[in-house]
């Protein structure tokens, strides 16, 4: 079962349309993986109408109002300029001889070749979005990445398969925010895939992945 989450304000962000697109992204995926999350973007986003709007009550229908919400209907819908309607078609990757099926948020968004790292592997997002990467990053199975904390934020959505740290276990859906105030050493059994978007280097605190450090802000 999914036990992290995004905050109530990120929701409410993401139903004002005010979030970085990296971000937007991986708020959009968590919502197709959870159903509790799911149901308080609707009611964000039914308070968010009354409030522009208004309720039935406050604006009593006439004839003449119902006719010109036909004719702006009828004038949308008679734009040729709109976008068509279109059905994403489910996107599979492989890594590592392991297959999985993308999100349908990511489906239609370019990212590059994996990068082989030791039991590590990142694909970046094709994303502009000034400061923060976003990228897809796979751990085989028995890796890890090492202690680390955090000089900006670190959001990791777990897609696929499972990882823990000294927090805890994590399962597909789960939404992990991190900044500077935590450190940790996510670990993998089975391996997974991961959406991780970063504002900054990680920092990297113990053995050779120290040496890291000093060129971080280039491979962040």
């Amino acid at each position: 079962m999914i036990k992290h989450h995004p905050s109530d304000a990120l929701l409410a962000q993401y139903c004002n349309a005010s979030l970085p697109a990296s971000i937007n992204v991986a708020v959009a995926i968590h919502l197709d993986m959870c159903s509790c999350c799911k149901e308080k973007v609707q009611r964000i986003e039914a308070n968010n109408a009354v409030d522009v709007f208004g309720t039935d009550d406050e604006h009593p229908q006439t004839t003449d109002l119902a006719i010109d919400e036909l004719s702006l209907i009828d004038a949308i819908t008679a734009d040729v300029t709109a976008d068509e309607v279109y059905k994403v078609a489910p996107q599979t990757i492989l890594v590592n001889q392991q297959n999985y099926q993308l999100p349908r948020a990511l489906a239609r968004i370019s990212h590059s070749k994996f990068m082989q790292m030791g039991k590590l592997s990142r694909s970046r997002i094709d994303l502009d979005d000034g400061a923060l990467r976003s990228s897809l990053l796979h751990i085989d199975a028995g890796g890890e990445i090492p202690e680390h904390t955090h000089t900006g934020f670190e959001l990791t959505l777990l897609l696929d398969g499972e990882f823990s740290d000294e927090e805890g276990q994590y399962v597909p859906g789960d939404f992990m925010w991190l900044d500077g105030r935590h450190q940790h050493t996510p670990i993998t059994e089975k391996g997974c895939l991961c959406y991780t978007v970063v504002s900054s280097a990680l920092h990297f605190k113990k053995g050779l992945s120290k040496l890291l450090n000093p060129i971080g802000n280039l491979i962040y």
